[in-house]
Order: structure tokens, then C-alpha cells, then sequence
């Protein structure tokens, strides 16, 4: 894989799918290469200068996370009486709340939820910015 595909796999993540598919779907776009040997050479190397790119980022990523630190998000949601909220918290709408709230800007596969939030409270949030720096934090959900 290219590119990141939802329900169908990750950026440089070898995958199998039906011969149609990756013919009509993958190829023509640019999302995938056949996984031949030569491919598989390319495959790495582009692993190889992106992994180096990260590395560089570290330093940005661990002030991002220090940024961060002991702050709690707030994510106003629409709830009825008994406190359960209508719709859910997604990625993209925490995603928004951390540009508005504190100006950092985070991926949205780098946002995990937890799964519970389904109601107003207060909950915790973790963000895997890189490899080697995850940070935690709290996620109050308010009702509007």
C-alpha cells in the first residue's frame, strides 16, 4: 500500500485482495504497487527515507506532547436528561477541538478514543503522535 485505504489496509502494509479490486481500484489510483520483487526494493526504501523524516520530527512531536501535558480537552456534544450523549465523538471532531483549544495539530489515525464515551464526563484521550512518544490526557465531554 501507498497510501492509507479505510477498511482496506495501512500505508506500506503488505495486503492480499481480489485481483479485480486491486486492478480496477488500487493501481489506477496510485494507492498500491504490485508486490513483486523490484516493488518490494522501492517498498523499502520509501520506508527507509519516511522512517528518517519521522526521526527528524521527534523533537517537534515530544513539544507537541510536553504542549500537552496535564491539559484537559473540552468537546461540547449534544445529550438528553439522563446524560447519554446523541451521535459519538470522533477523531475529526477532537481533531478540531485541539487545533481550536490549544493550537496543535494532530493526525486523525494518531487519535485513539476510548470507547466508552458515550456519555457527558470526563474521560481519557490517547494520542500516538510517534513511535516513541504517546501522550495521554484528559477529554471532558459537556453537553451544549
Amino acid at each position: 500500500m501507498l497510501k492509507d485505504v479505510d477498511k482496506v489496509g495501512d500505508k506500506h502494509e503488505v495486503i492480499t485482495v481480489k485481483n479485480g479490486f486491486g486492478r480496477n481500484y488500487l493501481l489506477p489510483r496510485g494507492l498500491a504497487i504490485i508486490g513483486n520483487a523490484s516493488n518490494m526494493g522501492r517498498l523499502n526504501e520509501m520506508i527507509r527515507r519516511e522512517e528518517a523524516q519521522e526521526a527528524k520530527k521527534l523533537d517537534v512531536y515530544k513539544e507537541m506532547a510536553g504542549k500537552l501535558a496535564g491539559q484537559t480537552l473540552k468537546i461540547g456534544a449534544k445529550a438528553g436528561t439522563s446524560g447519554r450523549i446523541f451521535g459519538s465523538i470522533t477523531e475529526l471532531s477532537v481533531k478540531q477541538q485541539l487545533l481550536e483549544q490549544f493550537g496543535v495539530e494532530v493526525e486523525r489515525k494518531k487519535i485513539n478514543l476510548p470507547e466508552e464515551a458515550k456519555e457527558l464526563g470526563t474521560y481519557t484521550l490517547t494520542l500516538k503522535l510517534h513511535p516513541q512518544v504517546t501522550q495521554e490526557m484528559q477529554m471532558e465531554v459537556v453537553g451544549e
